[in-house]
């Protein structure tokens, strides 16, 4: 497996499914060092490409920049890594039909198989717990460490007026675990609207729950969604 392809991989694909657009951003725990993690740097995800790969500590500082500018959330991917051991992948993107749920009393719950993992529970951080008065960034480790205690061990965790942080015991259970998440909340929206003043809306239970989560590693539609996104770079350099 080729890290650095795979993850250049990783973000378009979510730049192609509007998970994530000019911002946002994906991280792999080294699988040599796990005291280290690699992303891009400060460019637009549809843009990245392998030479845009940088290494950081797990204080998220730069191993060696090489001139490169850093992206400055990179806070929250060391600091989820040094309270989650088990994570390989990261991803903070600004899902556009997970923000309403972020910031109104409406829970997200698993409404279809393929999402069964918000079953798990998907907490929501709220920056002026941490901050009062900041640009919602996570510019620093005191923020970036908030957020993953209210991560915990969970699957995936909303960020208030801002968009989500997800993560994977690999690279394809995050990325699959992004595009679900917003599946499911575009059609968590559309079953509340059909449902209406009655509010019945059949959701997974419990037992459903842990049923799904035991084999969703994601594989299919990562080999799926990877052969196709390959095939487009590979067009590029020929190109």
């Amino acid at each position: 497996m080729n890290l650095f392809q795979d993850l250049v991989i990783a973000y378009r694909i979510l730049a192609e499914h509007g998970i994530i657009d000019a911002y946002g951003h994906i991280s792999v725990r080294s699988p040599d060092n796990p005291e280290r993690f690699w992303m891009a740097r400060s460019v637009a995800p549809e843009l990245v490409t392998e030479a845009d790969i940088m290494e950081f500590d797990m204080n998220s500082e730069p191993v060696d920049a090489q001139g490169r500018s850093p992206v400055h959330e990179r806070f929250i991917h060391g600091e989820v890594y040094k309270a989650r051991p088990e994570v390989m992948a990261v991803v903070h993107n600004h899902s556009p039909s997970v923000i309403p749920f972020c910031c109104t009393n409406t829970t997200l719950q698993p409404i279809f198989h393929m999402s069964a993992f918000i079953g798990l529970g998907v907490p929501n951080w709220e920056i002026r717990e941490a901050q009062e008065g900041s640009d919602m960034l996570v510019r620093n480790t005191y923020l970036g460490e908030s957020l993953a205690r209210k991560l915990a061990h969970h699957p995936a965790a909303l960020m208030r007026g801002h968009g989500a942080v997800v993560v994977g015991e690999d690279l394809a259970v995050a990325i699959g675990r992004s595009v679900y998440l917003e599946q499911n909340a575009r059609m968590q929206f559309q079953a509340e609207m059909l449902a209406g003043a009655d509010g019945s809306i059949t959701f997974m239970d419990d037992k459903e729950v842990a049923a799904n989560v035991v084999w969703q590693n994601y594989g299919r539609f990562w080999n799926l969604v990877r052969n196709k996104m390959l095939k487009k770079l590979e067009a590029e350099k020929a190109a």
